[in-house]
């Protein structure tokens, strides 16, 4: 491991702690109030951890599965102190980010024998979708790989203009018809552009719009069906972006979006401005998806693959 690594991987880890920090107050500073008084631990509290659970937005079917697989423990072992039920509840939601094949992201990687990797971007506006964009475009470039990005979301001018600023940012070629414009036509370009240019990854920014699952489903359908002319097993990965500042909504939105297309990986923003980050844990559980992406910060490193390990490690890091 060369010097740069081990402070890219500790400048990451400080950002993951920092950006977690909102949650883990919020969290401890619950759980602290729970078990005060208390020398192990009984029905009420598992009462008051199900309720902060719920609380930091784990979701309550995530929730129930917790506490259940604790109470288990707790019957199997007879005698389980409040001492120990950071180690037990480090361990259980390891296991489920574990079970739900949640990202072990070391860097930014594409699979081998497919070029260009053609990811689609879904999510409704405001969630940091075109921000997340460009950042994974600068984190892909970084890394040494020829990035094209398409802009398909061509109802809102501001996405447009928002991703050939992160073009030019970058430094990679952004595919634009303007506004108003088909987005099928768009992605279609991209991703020639892509083949032409030997690219190794296209990135496909689309629409976030919810009014109408049926009109978005159509949508979606049909960018994939223009692009598969070019390359016909594309888009290679979909995914969707969700903004963790929101909780309960972001998993509304994820059903919505399952619903609508097949998603294969999420992106989760904005951990940093909020006391939600259990959201991560619940939609990762609920839609068996892997979560692929965090958000923790402003900075383009600051976009980051979900590593599960280190998010537990983070999370239950009381520093």
């Amino acid at each position: 491991m060369g010097i740069f690594d081990f402070f890219s991987k500790e400048q990451k880890k400080e950002s993951l702690d920092k950006g977690l920090e909102k949650t883990k107050t919020s969290f401890f500073g619950q759980l602290s109030k729970a078990v005060v008084g208390k020398s192990t631990v009984d029905v009420e509290v598992l009462d008051e951890l199900e309720e902060i659970l719920v609380h930091a937005d784990v979701g309550v079917e995530t929730t129930v599965k917790i506490i259940d697989r604790i109470e288990k423990r707790v019957a199997r072992d007879k005698y389980v102190s409040t001492s120990e039920l950071d180690k037990i509840l480090r361990e259980e939601i390891a296991a489920l980010l574990e079970e739900n094949r949640a990202g072990d992201g070391a860097n930014f990687d594409l699979p081998a024998g497919i070029k260009p990797y053609v990811i689609m971007v879904v999510g409704v506006n405001g969630v940091g979708k075109t921000t997340t964009i460009g950042k994974l475009a600068s984190q892909f470039h970084k890394a040494g790989k020829k990035v094209v990005l398409g802009a398909a979301d061509t109802f809102r001018a501001a996405a447009v203009d928002q991703l050939i600023i992160w073009g030019e940012r970058v430094g990679v070629p952004v595919i634009s018809h303007g506004m108003n414009t088909d987005p099928a036509s768009v992605a279609y370009d991209a991703v020639k552009k892509g083949v032409d240019t030997g690219a190794d990854v296209v990135i496909i920014d689309t629409a976030g719009r919810l009014h109408n699952k049926v009109g978005l489903m159509n949508e979606l359908s049909k960018i994939k069906r223009v692009m598969q002319k070019i390359t016909a097993d594309t888009p290679h990965e979909v995914l969707l972006v969700l903004d963790g500042s929101t909780g309960q909504n972001a998993l509304l939105q994820a059903r919505e979006f399952t619903k609508a297309t097949d998603v294969t990986a999420l992106a989760i923003t904005k951990l940093d401005g909020t006391a939600k980050g259990g959201v991560v844990i619940g939609i990762s559980d609920e839609f068996k998806i892997p979560v692929k992406y965090i958000g923790v910060g402003e900075k383009i490193e600051d976009l980051q693959l979900f590593d599960k390990n280190q998010f537990v490690e983070s999370f239950f890091s009381r520093k």
